[in-house]
Protein backbone atom coordinates (compact mmCIF):
# COMPACT_ATOMS: atom_id res chain seq x y z
CA UNK A 1 0.00 0.00 0.00
CA UNK A 2 1.16 3.52 -0.85
CA UNK A 3 -0.11 6.76 0.62
CA UNK A 4 0.65 10.44 0.41
CA UNK A 5 -0.60 13.55 2.15
CA UNK A 6 -1.86 16.35 -0.05
CA UNK A 7 -3.09 19.86 0.74
CA UNK A 8 -6.24 20.75 -1.20
CA UNK A 9 -5.42 24.06 -2.86
CA UNK A 10 -8.46 24.38 -5.12
CA UNK A 11 -10.57 27.32 -3.86
CA UNK A 12 -13.75 25.24 -3.77
CA UNK A 13 -12.15 22.16 -2.22
CA UNK A 14 -13.38 18.79 -3.46
CA UNK A 15 -16.99 19.72 -4.15
CA UNK A 16 -19.21 19.05 -7.17
CA UNK A 17 -17.16 19.46 -10.36
CA UNK A 18 -13.69 18.99 -8.80
CA UNK A 19 -14.92 15.85 -7.01
CA UNK A 20 -16.33 14.48 -10.27
CA UNK A 21 -12.97 15.02 -12.04
CA UNK A 22 -11.14 13.34 -9.16
CA UNK A 23 -13.51 10.33 -9.22
CA UNK A 24 -13.26 10.03 -13.00
CA UNK A 25 -9.48 9.67 -12.66
CA UNK A 26 -9.78 7.22 -9.74
CA UNK A 27 -12.07 4.92 -11.72
CA UNK A 28 -9.34 4.42 -14.34
CA UNK A 29 -7.44 2.22 -11.87
CA UNK A 30 -8.06 -1.26 -10.53
CA UNK A 31 -6.55 -0.74 -7.09
CA UNK A 32 -8.47 0.24 -3.98
CA UNK A 33 -8.31 4.00 -3.43
CA UNK A 34 -9.35 5.83 -0.31
CA UNK A 35 -9.03 9.35 1.01
CA UNK A 36 -8.67 10.20 4.69
CA UNK A 37 -9.67 13.52 6.22
CA UNK A 38 -9.00 13.81 9.95
CA UNK A 39 -9.57 10.09 10.54
CA UNK A 40 -12.69 9.87 8.36
CA UNK A 41 -12.27 7.78 5.22
CA UNK A 42 -13.99 7.98 1.87
CA UNK A 43 -13.87 6.01 -1.36
CA UNK A 44 -12.01 7.89 -4.12
CA UNK A 45 -14.23 6.21 -6.71
CA UNK A 46 -17.47 7.65 -5.28
CA UNK A 47 -18.57 11.27 -5.64
CA UNK A 48 -21.07 10.83 -2.80
CA UNK A 49 -18.36 9.47 -0.52
CA UNK A 50 -16.13 12.48 -1.27
CA UNK A 51 -18.92 15.00 -0.80
CA UNK A 52 -19.85 13.46 2.56
CA UNK A 53 -16.34 14.22 3.83
CA UNK A 54 -16.76 17.93 3.08
CA UNK A 55 -13.17 18.47 1.95
CA UNK A 56 -12.62 22.22 1.91
CA UNK A 57 -9.80 24.34 0.53
CA UNK A 58 -6.71 24.15 2.70
CA UNK A 59 -7.55 20.71 4.11
CA UNK A 60 -4.79 18.12 4.35
CA UNK A 61 -5.90 14.70 3.17
CA UNK A 62 -4.13 11.37 2.84
CA UNK A 63 -4.72 9.43 -0.36
CA UNK A 64 -4.17 5.69 0.00
CA UNK A 65 -3.75 3.22 -2.85
CA UNK A 66 -3.52 -0.55 -2.53
CA UNK A 67 -3.29 -2.93 -5.46
CA UNK A 68 -1.59 -3.75 -8.72
CA UNK A 69 -1.54 -0.21 -10.14
CA UNK A 70 -1.24 1.73 -6.88
CA UNK A 71 1.78 3.80 -7.93
CA UNK A 72 0.16 5.03 -11.13
CA UNK A 73 -3.13 5.68 -9.33
CA UNK A 74 -1.53 7.77 -6.60
CA UNK A 75 0.42 9.80 -9.16
CA UNK A 76 -2.67 10.26 -11.31
CA UNK A 77 -4.85 11.51 -8.47
CA UNK A 78 -2.23 13.96 -7.27
CA UNK A 79 -1.85 15.24 -10.85
CA UNK A 80 -5.62 15.82 -11.04
CA UNK A 81 -5.56 17.82 -7.80
CA UNK A 82 -2.70 19.93 -9.14
CA UNK A 83 -4.49 20.44 -12.47
CA UNK A 84 -7.69 21.52 -10.69
CA UNK A 85 -5.75 24.18 -8.83
CA UNK A 86 -4.02 25.38 -12.01
CA UNK A 87 -7.30 25.56 -13.95
CA UNK A 88 -9.57 27.04 -11.30
CA UNK A 89 -9.63 30.44 -12.98
CA UNK A 90 -11.00 28.93 -16.18
CA UNK A 91 -14.67 28.25 -16.82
Amino acid sequence: MLSQEVVIRNRSGLHARPAACFVEEAKRFQCDLSIDLEGRKGNCKSVISLLKLGINAGATVRIEAAGCDEEAALSGLIAVLNRLTANEGES
